[in-house]
């Protein structure tokens, strides 16, 4: 039986970090726009390159597996050089690939960083978008939980298999769409959303699925669809969430940013892994920053993950204030 399987994207990261870049800003009447430039027609050195395993279903895989939690990852995987360093890095980190390979490209994606650290990706989602149905071996699909990160295209339609299948088995499912998935609107999320116990997305995600409103107006219309718990995350400002009985609000403790690379994936694996530990939401929420913040301390979406016992040392560290209101 597993605590939890991931269903999600696998890439190689690839980070390049280069002082020859400016940032420019565009003002107009939707607001500031940061542009990262880089000179054109030149060549430009690379300072510093470094080649780690990303994505959101393998980044919470390893976020749930470092924190105790017996992990299986479905995604899809093609062959070579990339697919096979994505695979070892899996089992290094102790995870059961539940995943199909076929023949195609691994995602990849391109970090561009530069000294001021405003970094831009260039993502290449390869055999992600293939996952199909016939794909998923059911008959091991023991879990407590389901996470879903974003799936596009046929790797999103199988998803929604796997949420029917989960709702069957009285299999939880946590959700974070992202901006992605986000986009297409509530009515091609409502077959995942109505069968979701947790759904984690951030104050712009919410804003495309439910829309303008304030923070208290966004997490009832997104409750309203399905989940039982719904949190908005908005970096550095207050985090939100709502259950069946309260509304918890926090502001994160600052930190120096220095790669945001996985962050939110870090924070909404790490809320979940606290939730199913002590089913409570105020430890969930400091379990999620204290990983998260470990995170985008460090370069790469997996480097720093904490292990539970480490987790558990920054949550005593850390001086954080969560203020709960009833639900009328």
């Amino acid at each position: 039986m597993y605590d939890v399987i991931t269903v999600g994207s696998a890439t190689l990261d690839v980070f390049a970090k280069t002082r020859f870049s400016e940032l420019i800003k565009i003002i107009d009447p939707k607001g500031e726009t940061d542009l990262l430039a880089f000179p054109s027609g030149s060549k430009i050195l690379v300072d510093e390159l470094e080649f780690t395993v990303g994505g959101g279903g393998t980044n919470t895989a390893v976020a749930l597996s470092r924190l105790g939690h017996k992990v299986g990852f479905i995604g899809k995987l093609g062959t070579g050089t990339n697919s096979n360093f994505i695979y070892k890095n899996l089992k290094k980190e102790k995870i059961d690939l539940l995943c199909a390979h076929g023949e195609g490209h691994a995602g990849y994606s391109v970090i561009l960083d530069t000294l001021e650290h405003d970094r831009t990706i260039l993502a290449y989602k390869g055999i992600n978008d293939e996952l199909k149905n016939k794909d998923i071996p059911y008959k091991k699909l023991k879990a407590k939980w389901f996470y879903f990160g974003a799936m596009l295209e046929e790797s999103f339609h199988t998803m929604e298999k796997l949420a029917e299948f989960a709702q069957q088995r009285s299999i939880k499912i946590a959700f974070n769409p992202s901006t992605y998935l986000a986009e297409k609107g509530t009515r091609h999320l409502k077959h995942i959303l109505s069968r979701t116990e947790l759904l984690v997305l951030n104050k712009e995600e919410s804003i495309m699925l439910a829309g303008k409103d304030s923070v208290e107006g966004l997490l009832f219309r997104l409750k309203s669809l399905g989940p039982k718990i719904v949190v908005i995350t908005d970096g550095k400002n207050n985090l939100y969430v709502v259950d069946e009985k309260y509304i918890y609000t926090v502001k994160p403790p600052f930190v120096k940013i220095v790669d945001a690379t996985g962050a939110g994936d870090a924070f909404a694996s790490s809320f979940l892994s606290g939730f199913i530990r002590k089913n409570d939401i105020e430890f969930a929420i400091k379990l999620g920053i204290a990983n998260s913040q470990s995170v985008i301390m460090h370069y790469g979406a997996k480097n720093i993950l904490l292990s539970y016992r480490e987790a558990m040392k920054s949550v005593r560290k850390l001086k954080v204030r969560i203020h709960k209101k009833k639900i009328k």
